[in-house]
């Protein structure tokens, strides 16, 4: 059975570009990929007049999934979406799983301390790897 896995990005074009590909690692049914990815984009500012609703919609499908994936990318540690969702997933005592597109980016600093396990590098056999540690 497949894990329900929350991916949790930042919006910019490599890391959506990152989300869409594990995205598609989900879709594909000729059973190598056995991770179910929840695409929950919602493109609107944490600070918007909708943020108290999507924030709602939000934590039911962190509740709703079984391991919380962070995607770490250049500018990941400055969203604020982000920071509140890795919280949430924390609230929540969500399995917390985080894998950097690139090594050399920054940690998002709410990632500290929370017993995240870490996928070596942006393949599907180290995310598999560290969704099922």
């Amino acid at each position: 059975m497949a894990k329900k896995v929350f991916v949790s990005y930042h919006s910019a074009k490599e890391d959506t570009n990152h989300k869409n590909l594990l995205v598609a690692w989900s879709s594909n049914d000729n059973g190598f990929f056995d991770i179910k990815f929840d695409d929950t984009s919602v493109g609107v500012s944490i600070n918007s007049d909708n943020a108290t609703y999507i924030k709602s919609v939000i934590k039911k499908k962190i509740s709703d999934s079984s391991v919380f994936l962070c995607l770490v990318g250049e500018n990941t540690h400055n969203s604020d979406w982000v920071k509140w969702e890795i919280d949430k997933a924390v609230e929540l005592g969500k399995k917390i799983v985080a894998v950097k597109i690139k090594s050399t980016y920054q940690t998002p600093t709410n990632l500290y301390g929370v017993g995240a396990v870490w996928a070596m590098s942006f393949t599907y056999e180290s995310i598999k790897k560290a969704l099922n540690s």
